[in-house]
């Protein structure tokens, strides 16, 4: 998701998605520790997009943007 359409999105609804990408997150940590994650560029992928989703959700709590 790219920042620009996430600054569109409400903080609820960002604080929702950062739930779901924490869920998926563990999930594909539990896939790589038994060996069935074949993609793993994915927990990165998802990682970042978690530290995106919260920096937009802090510059909306500060008023920065």
């Amino acid at each position: 998701m790219k920042p620009s359409e996430i600054r569109k999105l409400s903080p609820a609804e960002i604080r929702k998605r950062v739930q779901e990408k924490k869920r998926e997150l563990m999930e594909l940590r539990f896939q790589a520790s038994i060996g069935q994650l074949s993609q793993n560029h994915r927990i990165r992928e998802t990682k970042r997009e978690i530290a995106r989703l919260l920096t937009i959700l802090r510059e909306k709590e500060l008023g920065i943007r």
